[in-house]
């Protein structure tokens, strides 16, 4: 039998995870195919159902489910269990068990794309969803000075610190600011790193074409990573480095995380240097 996975959000046009996941599951010889889900929240119920069927392996979850689907699934394990996120859901012995493999991703990533060590720096997380719980929890992990969480809904924004301060060893200050406000901008041109969970940016949306920090923010000595990974060169990525800054996209992140998620799926593990080729491709990128 073929198995089936899938990513579930809304929207999905963007999305490259079809195309690193088919070469994934081609290279390691796995009868399996990947697909793209796009799901609004009124139907988010019934797709979770769906997955109980006994030929999906599971799905991986985006914007803006990674918070909701826990409800809908039979439990959370480490890393998602920790900040109530799931960007994994693996079908178990009939049972959806919700992962966060996002963690993990931008670990690497942070590490491997943007050489960047975050033990005793002061960081700023732009964005208040799923995945800003993931990275403010790497960076917890990662010993950062402060982590500064920044974001549009003052509700959410404290939600993310109130559960990461629960596990945020002496040595660790999380806060939060309202996007824009005066402790915002200061603690922007003080941050060692800047990572934009936010979708702002993303080719085809709304926010195409846009960054979500001014020029006038952007600090030469900064490191900025972009969770955003389509395209490949952000607006944020291109504005930081005509700046003199450091910036990378989240390519590495997806891929590193998607690793993580094949891996809970099949036992194996993936192929990322054929993921990255695929990814590429379909980016068109061709250096």
């Amino acid at each position: 039998m073929t198995k089936r996975a899938g990513v579930i959000g809304h929207p999905l046009s963007h999305s490259k995870s079809p195309v690193i996941f088919n070469a994934a599951f081609e290279a390691a010889g796995i009868d399996a195919t990947y697909e793209a889900w796009d799901t609004p929240a009124e139907t988010l119920q019934g797709r979770i159902e769906a997955l109980r069927g006994t030929d999906f392996l599971g799905a991986n979850v985006t914007i803006p489910h990674k918070q909701a689907v826990i409800e809908l699934i039979d439990g959370a394990v480490g890393d998602a269990s920790k900040i109530g996120a799931v960007n994994t859901i693996v079908h178990s012995e009939g049972k959806l068990i919700g992962h966060n493999t996002d963690v993990a991703g931008f670990a690497r990533a942070l590490k491997g794309d943007a050489k960047f060590d975050a033990q005793g720096k002061r960081t700023m997380i732009l964005g208040s969803g799923g995945a800003a719980r993931a990275i403010a929890l790497a960076l917890v992990e990662a010993k950062a000075s402060v982590i500064f969480v920044v974001g549009r809904k003052p509700k959410n924004v404290e939600g993310v610190v109130l559960t990461l301060k629960q596990i945020t060893p002496p040595g660790t200050t999380i806060s939060w600011a309202y996007w824009g406000d005066g402790s915002f901008r200061r603690s922007m041109m003080q941050a060692d790193l800047i990572v934009n969970c936010t979708p702002v940016g993303v080719a085809g949306s709304e926010t195409e074409g846009e960054s979500p920090v001014p020029d006038d923010l952007i600090a030469p000595g900064a490191t900025f990573f972009d969770v955003v990974y389509n395209p490949v060169e952000t607006p944020l990525v291109r504005a930081a480095r005509a700046q003199g800054a450091t910036a990378v996209s989240g390519l590495g992140m997806l891929v590193y995380q998607a690793a993580e998620s094949f891996k809970l799926w099949t036992g194996a593990e993936a192929d990322t240097a054929a993921m990255f080729r695929a990814a590429r491709d379909a980016l068109g990128i061709t250096s």
